[in-house]
């Protein structure tokens, strides 16, 4: 299939988004818009200059800086209703956001109002083809006491699509085995269990997600390539990775997992663990941040070896790696065949 065609069809193609920060999603023009709400002026060079960052840790002060203002629910309210816009267009039909619930609660705010927000606006895209599922996303650097608020929170709001707890910011900062008090919580309310590992750490943080907090899904987990044992595991507990590969390369994440500044995005491990029968889904993790889109994601894939069938195959993976109820992933996944098939992907 020629690379517009190709191109063509998987902005059509139905996709599931798995790894999607809201706050991320932030364009520069709303971060002035925001700015503006709360009596601040901000020429959009001066917001810009803050997506362009040398590293993760320059990242992390971006994503910090970007997000302060972020100050009322109606904030969260818009940001939400903008990504839902920008999800339609790219032919997403089920989401998993992540909100950044420990930043709300570090900063004085009430996650009550602001997730009253972001859940008007889930509601509404329903009625338009989308279904939208939240992840409340605790830091690891503010310890486990923060994280443990994070997992009430998202066990309170479980029945108004809180499906997951999940732990990000810097997987270095602290060691795992300090939260699995708030993840044998969090399993206990019923929710799923994510973690960010394997981005900047190494493989066995990311072999502690897995056995020492449960996790059923790996936010990143690039390192897990410089380990066969552990690629090993994931294949054969089928463990998906969320892969982010425009992420990890304007992170740096890849640069420091391979010891090579220029790595490029040819380096990216997915097509090994793919071959390797590890599930692989693919996602943005903070599409304005990184400049990318979730179809710019899956065009990347042809560059990386995988055919049109195989990129099938992996957007299928992404639906059968959904918190989801079964009745509605059977649905997801036979709209994804019918329309994979209509397309000519496979």
């Amino acid at each position: 299939m020629p690379s517009l065609n190709l191109t063509n069809a998987l902005a059509k193609l139905p996709k599931a988004e798995l790894h999607l920060h809201l706050e991320g999603s932030m364009e520069p023009a709303t971060v002035a818009e925001l700015a503006a709400r709360h009596g601040v002026t901000l020429p959009l060079e001066v917001i810009e200059a803050w997506y362009d960052y040398a590293d993760f840790a320059g990242f992390l002060e971006a994503f910090k800086w970007v997000t302060s203002f972020l100050r009322a629910p109606d904030d969260y309210g818009l940001i939400a209703e903008r990504l839902v816009e920008r999800l339609i267009q790219q032919g997403v039909v089920y989401a998993e956001i992540t909100l950044s619930v420990g930043v709300m609660l570090v900063r004085g705010q009430n996650p009550e109002d602001s997730f009253a927000a972001v859940h008007q606006a889930a509601q509404r895209a329903r009625g338009r083809g989308l279904k939208i599922h939240w992840v409340f996303d605790a830091v690891r650097q503010f310890g486990p006491e923060p994280a443990m608020e994070v997992a009430r929170w998202a066990a309170r709001f479980r029945d108004q699509g809180a499906v997951a707890f999940g732990m990000g910011g810097d997987e270095l900062a602290m060691p795992t085995a300090e939260f699995r008090g708030v993840y044998d919580f969090a399993r206990s309310e019923g929710l799923h269990c994510l973690v960010h590992a394997g981005e900047i750490g190494g493989p066995q943080e990311v072999r502690d997600a897995i056995e020492l907090l449960g996790a059923e899904r790996i936010g990143h987990g690039i390192a897990a390539s410089a380990d066969p044992a552990l690629i090993g595991l994931l294949a054969a507990r089928g463990i998906p990775l969320e892969i982010c590969p425009t992420s990890n390369l304007r992170t740096g994440a890849l640069a420091t997992l391979l010891a090579k500044p220029a790595a490029g995005i040819e380096d990216h491990p997915v097509r090994n663990f793919f071959e390797r029968g590890v599930p692989v889904t693919i996602s943005m993790d903070d599409p304005a941040m990184f400049r990318t889109s979730l179809v710019a994601e899956y065009a990347l894939l042809p560059g990386l070896g995988f055919t049109p069938e195989e990129i099938a195959r992996v957007a299928r993976r992404s639906f059968e790696a959904a918190f989801v109820e079964e009745e509605s992933k059977r649905a997801l996944l036979r709209g994804l065949d019918e329309a994979a098939s209509a397309l000519g992907l496979v």
